[in-house]
């Protein structure tokens, strides 16, 4: 298992929490919750090692379109990067609810 974290500033703040995604063979489970500052965390857990610029990437696009002061918790199987992408969305909606 690898755990990588990412920081970002944020502004906007998160409604509720959330929890979206299984952990199991090719999929992910993201957990999001309001932070307390004006920044986002990120920590994620993954059995695919060596993906660290992917996941960078992958989170740099949503925190360009999200501006949201969040901790996000990802415990990956081996997600695709569109997978990935789906879920921190999924999470977003649902925490809006």
């Amino acid at each position: 298992m690898e755990t990588i974290e990412f920081e970002y500033p944020a502004t906007k703040r998160l409604p509720n929490r959330a929890h979206v995604g299984v952990v199991s063979s090719g999929d992910l489970e993201v957990l999001i919750e309001p932070g307390s500052s004006n920044c986002a965390r990120v920590r994620i857990r993954t059995s695919i090692p060596g993906y660290q610029e992917t996941w960078r990437a992958i989170f740099e696009r949503f925190f360009l379109k999200h501006n949201i002061a969040a901790i996000i918790e990802i415990n990956d199987a081996g997600a695709t990067p569109g997978r990935v992408a789906l879920r921190l969305e999924q999470a977003l909606e649902a925490s809006e609810e």
